[in-house]
């Protein structure tokens, strides 16, 4: 296949994938986090503008910062995380009928509460360098 057309596809998919990290924002059960690590990843091989962009965007490039840096998370985001997970655990729960539905919900919860609590914290000082400057400086 043509090399710039696998550009163009993976600059598309970057696209989608910033649409669906931005929407995990809002949307409980939509992460955010990885939707970006994909959009930062093909940006980074079909677009190295697009992926300078990401890095630096004031909201969703420190996200990336800090997980490329320190493979960690904020403690802010993971307050979020946690908070919704357990809201739409517990809605989902409710409003399921069959009692073994919501046995498994209840166990699908735990077990995602169990590994996302694992996520290391690491809070990022306001006047951190982003990956895009480091790269842009070797």
């Amino acid at each position: 296949m043509n090399s710039r057309v696998v550009r163009y596809i993976l600059v598309a998919i970057g696209w989608i994938a910033v649409a669906l990290g931005v929407m995990g924002i809002f949307l409980p059960l939509l992460p955010t986090t990885p939707f970006l690590l994909l959009a930062s990843a093909c940006f980074m091989r079909g677009s190295p503008k697009l992926n300078q962009w990401l890095h630096q965007h004031p909201q969703l490039g420190p996200i990336l910062v800090n997980w490329h840096q320190h493979g960690a998370v904020t403690s802010v985001v993971k307050r979020r995380g946690l908070i919704m997970i357990v809201i739409s655990f517990s809605f989902s729960i409710i409003m399921v009928p069959l009692w073994w539905h919501k046995l498994m919900l209840l166990v699908g919860c735990a077990v995602l509460l169990y590994c996302f609590n694992r996520l290391p914290i690491v809070d990022i000082k306001p006047n951190s360098v982003s990956v895009a400057e480091l790269d842009e400086n070797s």
